[in-house]
């Protein structure tokens, strides 16, 4: 059974658990993969695969993350609170992320191997890792440890 197809048979069992939070969150994210089907132009009843699941639950924490930033920096906690509840659930969906330590020690081996040694390389060489890591390392990981190194 793929991402998607688990997630909405979790509806029920979320319902009859009566955990608002849980179900709010289910149903929120099938609503966004249901979108990114039509979006495909495929039918609504069709189920995403896990790696166009993956891509709708990572945009669907990187929304949650801004929401948060924003009503914190609002002072607006009462808002916040559910963004923070609602982003536990979706990570405990995404794999978990290289460490940072990882990324460094990789894009170090890359790095000598394809000979970057400027500042001026550093896009090509994140598109380089980022194809590497394949969703296993977070982007701004991956920059932040490209920026240390081409200093």
């Amino acid at each position: 059974m793929n991402i998607h197809e688990s997630l909405k048979k979790a509806i029920p069992d979320a319902m009859r658990a009566k955990d608002k939070v849980l179900l709010r969150t289910l149903r929120s994210l099938i609503s966004a993969m249901t979108n990114e089907v039509v979006a495909k132009k495929h039918k609504p009843d069709e189920f995403l695969s896990d790696t166009e699941a993956l891509v709708v639950l990572k945009r669907a924490a990187s929304q949650r993350k801004d929401s948060i930033e924003q009503f914190e920096k609002a002072n607006r906690p009462e808002l916040a609170t559910p963004e923070k509840e609602e982003l536990v659930i979706i990570e405990s969906h995404l794999p978990n992320m290289m460490p940072r330590e990882e990324i460094e020690t990789l894009a170090k081996e890359k790095m000598s191997e394809l000979g970057i040694s400027s500042k001026a390389e550093t896009g090509k060489f994140i598109g380089v890792l980022m194809k590497e890591f394949k969703g296993k390392a977070d982007g701004n990981d991956v920059k932040a440890v490209v920026d240390s190194l081409l200093q």
